[in-house]
């Protein structure tokens, strides 16, 4: 039988370990040099390589495409997509709980009374993480709805609805002619009739007519 000839194994390609850049001018170096470094996938990508290291998964890491996926995140955030969030909180929740197990059953198998509190303590902060990991990941899931009761300070009247702007209300005014002056405008108040004049209120008495030439032959 006839043996089929080995493929020869694709070629591998490399990790690119650092960014190229090719601006224009010098200028334009400086100033894309700046804004990478305080870019905030920059730094990210900067803390994975960091703790990846050389070997295992940092040694096929592309520090480029790390690049893109940490900006591509990013953007889908900024759309309202939290479905990367929630599944980080949720990873991360899970490892914290792995972390606590083993520490107890490291604790759990010391023979020195340090080691066994060194082990115990790291477990229950690994456990204080993970419940506030949850937390936040249930935070996010379910806001809370706050109720605010609007507080309106005015010098006059004010009608306030709550979840509506203030609208003042200015008292109604009178526009019409008070009634106890004129009735219109060309036309006087009627006092009524003249009473006759008596003994309670001598001083409305009527006046006797006066004789002019009666009065001067005096």
């Amino acid at each position: 039988m006839s043996r089929k000839p080995k493929q020869p194994d694709p070629p591998a390609i490399e990790a690119r370990k650092a960014f190229h850049l090719t601006p224009a001018s010098g200028e334009s170096t400086r100033r894309d040099v700046a804004r990478m470094i305080v870019a905030p996938e920059t730094a990210a990508a900067r803390a994975i390589r960091a703790t990846e290291g050389a070997h295992g998964l940092g040694e096929h890491l592309d520090v480029p495409e790390l690049v893109n996926c940490l900006r591509e995140q990013a953007a889908t955030v900024n759309g309202g997509n939290m479905a990367q969030a929630e599944a980080a909180l949720m990873n991360q929740a899970t490892a914290l709980q792995s972390l606590f197990a083993r520490l107890i059953e490291r604790g759990m198998s010391a023979e020195y009374m340090d080691h066994y509190e060194t082990h115990l303590r790291l477990a229950l902060r690994a456990q204080a993480q993970c419940r506030a990991t949850l937390e936040t990941l249930a935070t996010i899931k379910n806001p809370p709805i706050i109720y605010a009761r609007q507080a309106n300070i005015a010098n006059g009247p004010q009608q306030v609805n709550n979840g509506t702007a203030p609208h003042a209300q200015a008292p109604e005014k009178a526009t019409e002619q008070s009634e106890l002056l004129e009735a219109n405008h060309a036309e006087r108040l009627d006092c009524g009739a003249a009473q006759a004049p008596g003994r309670s209120n001598p001083a409305l008495a009527t006046v006797e007519a006066i004789d002019g030439t009666e009065n001067r032959s005096r």
